[in-house]
């Protein structure tokens, strides 16, 4: 089938979070399977610097609210698939993708409903002719919306699948901000208070809705995991499916990780021990072999569950354990982890900031990777440790619970320690068990690491299950 991916990242090229783990790995599973692929994205100032690339199409001129946007279509080969750019400098050509250093940009929705109606006008002039357009997230929330009221009849027989990333961000914004949509003949229905909420507007129009995860799809038709977009999931339920994240076991496999000082494999755990040494002499800490440590590589938000982290990392270090954090974010947060930090200097380290490199080492040199999120809709650094034999401690939500098993649940198939309750004391106590485990039974615990290494989460079966879907949408 013809797909068009309209997505705002792809790592290579420009990334900010997992939506461009998805927007690179998935186009490049799907060319795999047989499919004919290719992605529209907008022309950011990052790669405008990286590749000068030419104009693919004379230059566009798409009208709206007696304004006229014109605009430049560049074209990419990547991976041999075509990458289609909507040049539009004055928002594109900015230093950041969604904000500068301290705040969101406000023009935010008029920037990316805009980039929706360029890449509509612009498949249609490349002839593209998509039997799908799938979209993800917000940033294109509002592409469904466009397809379903455009009157070209170009697109009829064009099926749209909306991919949501992360539910929490939905794009709100007031009409009247949004220069872009504000004379659309049918953009009234979408009208509430005054406001557009472009994700409910992707759910509302798009023929099939997707999620990264099987429980995360569970979660949205609950009021308590739904973000607020409860009432419009239930409705689309029966479109709505969950199909989980893959993990890229090239970047991420630590028998040829670049960035270790010694690789290892499932056969020879040996020199992940070489990795907890130097881990621990980077980090400043004491190298000790017998002491377990906890690693943490995440954005430092309240989501990835610090509220119930920070309550009880004096109880933690009355234990025999160290910690490892790695990240930036919240002020706030990066306060009391330095904080931390100097006050028990051979427990706990924290390192503000991000590198591959430390992402990696962490991953392989820790024991334990701690995951205590309020909500994660897949996840991807439970993959990557259950690959590196660090075994995963985390909350029973999203993509953590439809990956990790707990040996309370299933013995014979355990991968990591899981828990429920959205509190300090059951992280703690999470905790406590894997310590006990760990010190108690060291051969069932090697066993597990090596259970958790050869569990594979590919993008092959993500693509299979999403080639079905967009088979069932055939007129």
């Amino acid at each position: 089938m013809k797909i068009v991916f309209a997505i705002s990242e792809v790592e290579e090229l420009v990334k900010t979070g997992g939506l461009a783990d998805v927007g690179k790995a998935l186009p490049l599973a799907l060319k795999e399977a047989g499919h004919d692929v290719s992605i529209v994205m907008p022309y950011y100032k990052s790669i405008a610097q990286q590749y000068k690339l030419a104009e693919a199409l004379p230059a566009q001129a798409l009208f709206a609210q007696g304004r006229v946007y014109h605009f430049t279509v560049r074209q990419l080969s990547w991976n041999d698939i075509d990458i289609h750019f909507i040049d539009y400098p004055a928002y594109f050509d900015r230093d950041g993708l969604y904000s500068n250093a301290y705040e969101a940009y406000k023009d935010n929705s008029e920037r990316f409903c805009f980039f929706c109606g360029a890449a509509l006008m612009a498949m249609q002039a490349l002839e593209l002719a998509p039997d799908i357009v799938h979209c993800h997230d917000w940033h294109t929330a509002i592409l469904p919306f466009l397809l379903r009221n455009d009157t070209s009849g170009y697109f009829d027989s064009t099926r749209t699948v909306f991919t949501i990333h992360n539910a929490a961000f939905q794009g709100v914004e007031k009409l009247d901000d949004i220069p872009f949509l504000h004379h659309h003949p049918a953009i009234l229905s979408q009208v509430h208070g005054g406001y557009i909420n472009m994700l409910q507007s992707g759910i509302e129009f798009a023929d099939k809705i997707t999620t990264v995860s099987p429980n995360y799809a569970e979660e949205l038709l609950t009021n308590l995991g739904s973000h607020g977009l409860h009432d419009r999931l239930v409705q689309r339920q029966q479109d709505l499916s969950g199909i989980l994240n893959g993990c890229d076991y090239e970047q991420w496999n630590p028998a040829t990780d670049a960035f270790l000082p010694e690789n290892f494999d499932s056969e020879n755990l040996l020199p992940k021990s070489r990795c907890k040494a130097v881990l621990q002499k980077n980090a400043g800490l004491p190298e000790k072999s017998d002491v377990p440590v906890l690693g943490m590589v995440c954005r430092l938000t309240e989501q990835k569950g610090f509220g119930y982290l920070l309550p009880v990392l004096d109880d933690l270090m009355d234990h025999n354990i160290q910690m490892v954090i790695v990240g930036t974010g919240d002020p706030g947060v990066c306060m009391d982890l330095n904080e931390y930090a100097q006050n028990h200097p051979d427990q706990f380290a924290f390192i503000n900031g991000f590198s591959t490199e430390h992402a990696h080492l962490v991953e392989a040199g820790s024991d334990f990777f701690l995951m205590p999120s309020q909500f994660e809709p897949c996840g991807l650094n439970q993959m990557y440790s259950l690959a590196y034999g660090t075994i995963p401690i985390v909350r029973a939500v999203g993509g953590l619970k439809d990956t990790v098993n707990d040996p309370l649940q299933d013995a014979q198939n355990a991968t990591g320690f899981v828990f429920d309750a959205p509190s300090s004391d059951a992280l703690l106590a999470c905790i406590r068990r894997a310590l006990l485990f760990y010190y108690e039974h060291p051969k069932r615990f090697k066993a597990m690491q090596k259970r958790a290494m050869q569990t594979r989460f590919t993008w092959q079966t993500a693509a299979d299950e999403y080639s079905n879907l967009y088979q069932s949408l055939k007129p």
